[in-house]
């Protein structure tokens, strides 16, 4: 077992044997390496001032993606390679992205650039071609308080222009070799724990490593992406002294496609799961598309924002009306149960203290099935949800023979509309007026509560919108318009609010 942690950096290996476990990335770059120039704005993943780049082998290929070092934990970027706003000049030669930053009149201030740069830096470094909606999906993470956005925007696309055969040119692009073979070498298998049983960090690899630690301390705090676990430290003030970090078990991030269906392990990143997810209907792109922004979806993974069991969590709805199960495992036993069970009460979910989410199994829709997933949010990007719906139809002909109507928002947990459902079944798809008595069942299925994000009738009435919506749009009323620019598949590209 190793006792410190390494990653990499401007080619060397950074080795940290010594640190506190609640220590964020944010700090260890500032604090102990003089890292100045990545920012602290808001301490809870939402400016982007802070954002670096981690670069990692995914299936071989070397690949950055932007992350928020103030809510990332230290420990948990071992094996990466960690990329700082100082790296990217070459000899006194600005990186392409810098420069058009430059030449464009990108920054004011200059608070804000860092990150903004670090955001750029990843889109830039990802080969292929690069169009306005990429731009804007990849600065949703990042806030400028100075400047209008649209020379940053013009700085990104013409930098993104600039690259022959749209593939990077830059110092990381030359030496990219290199770095896979560095990267591949801090990949030695080992597990982590770094302090003391009173205090520590641990990465263990292997289930039967994570069943000791949690026999021995089962109050220890299990984290992933930490994109909640990290606010609980930079704004609750809470002391987290015993963290075991999951990205490192083995299997936990694989991905197996299934003719019937789709098995995610719990450490796949929300980033790769909108991928996957996101070619079963357009509406599921959409909708990871508009979780957080880029950084904290690369972060943060999906069995995180199902574990933490949060009433108003993106991804719980939609897996609930997609009929998800997902699978458990203790010492000597594993079991698989529907997602919708897996939530009781607030902040209580079925698991035992000892139980681990390993896998999400989320079955393919049918022909005759019908989607529609719509999230209420006071901003486009980077918000939470007021509320979130998800409803899937199935369609015998034109009579619904079935329907799952699942909200985010409405209880105290992820919870279907259960009389809704039992009155749309029946009803025909092509006839509104059958509609009614599912939509009046709605109001009784719920009783929300109001608050910062949301009143308790506009929740209700916005459900009931919600639903007559998603109705119109499956029936293919051709005269009705019911996105506010463009359609489904232009949505989900992130062409339409």
């Amino acid at each position: 077992m190793r006792r410190s942690i390494r990653y990499l950096s401007q080619g060397r290996v950074i080795e940290v044997a010594d640190f506190d476990p609640t220590t964020t990335l944010l700090d260890h770059l500032r604090l102990a390496r003089r890292r100045t120039g990545t920012k602290e704005g808001c301490n809870e993943g939402d400016c982007g001032a802070c954002t670096v780049a981690l670069g990692r082998l995914v299936d071989g290929r070397l690949v950055y993606e932007p992350v928020t070092a103030c809510i990332r934990l230290l420990g948990t970027v071992d094996g990466c390679e960690v990329v700082t706003v100082e790296d990217l000049a070459e000899g006194g030669r600005l990186h392409p992205i810098q420069r058009a930053l430059v030449d464009r009149h990108g920054s004011q201030c200059g608070f804000c650039t860092p990150g903004i740069v670090m955001s750029l830096f990843t889109l830039y470094a990802a080969p292929g071609p690069v169009d306005r909606a990429a731009v804007l999906d990849r600065l949703s993470g990042n806030l400028c308080r100075c400047t209008g956005y649209r020379p940053i925007v013009d700085a990104a696309l013409e930098a993104c222009a600039a690259r022959p055969d749209d593939r990077p040119d830059d110092l990381f692009a030359a030496a990219a070799a290199e770095t896979r073979l560095a990267l591949a070498a801090l990949d030695d298998g080992e597990e982590v724990f770094v302090g003391d049983e009173d205090r520590f960090f641990a990465a263990p690899r292997r289930l039967d490593t994570l069943d000791h630690i949690l026999a021995a301390c089962p109050d220890a705090t299990l984290v992933a992406g930490a994109t909640d676990v990290g606010l609980w430290i930079t704004k609750a003030g809470r002391d987290l002294p015993r963290l075991i970090h999951l990205g490192h078990l083995d299997g936990l991030d694989r991905v197996e496609e299934r003719d019937d269906e789709i098995v995610l392990g719990a450490t796949v990143t929300l980033e790769e799961a909108g991928r996957i997810l996101g070619r079963l209907d357009p509406d599921i792109a959409h909708l990871f598309r508009r979780i957080a922004g880029a950084q904290v979806r690369a972060s943060g993974t999906l069995g995180g924002n199902i574990a933490n069991g949060s009433p108003i969590g993106d991804t719980p709805p939609l897996l609930i009306a997609l009929d998800a199960s997902i699978e458990l495992v203790r010492p000597g036993h594993v079991r698989r149960l529907p997602l919708e069970d897996f939530f009781i009460a607030y902040g209580r979910q079925d698991r035992a203290h000892d139980e681990i989410l390993t896998r999400i199994f989320v079955p393919r829709p049918r022909p005759n099935h019908a989607l529609r997933v719509f999230k209420i949010a006071k901003r486009h990007d980077q918000d939470i949800s007021g509320l979130l719906g998800a409803v899937r139809l199935t369609l015998d002909g034109h009579a619904i023979a079935a329907a799952r109507l699942a909200f985010g928002g409405m209880a105290a947990t992820p919870k279907r509309a259960m009389g809704a459902e039992t009155a749309l079944v029946g009803a025909s798809i092509a006839d509104p007026a059958s509609w009614r008595p599912a939509l009046d069942a709605l109001r009784a299925d719920f009783t929300p509560l109001s608050d910062l994000r949301a009143s308790a009738d506009y929740r209700t009435e916005a459900a009931v919108g919600l639903v007559g919506k998603a109705l119109v749009e499956i029936a293919g009323t051709p005269t009705t318009r019911t996105r506010i620019a463009g359609s489904r598949e232009e949505a989900s590209h992130g062409r339409a609010l």
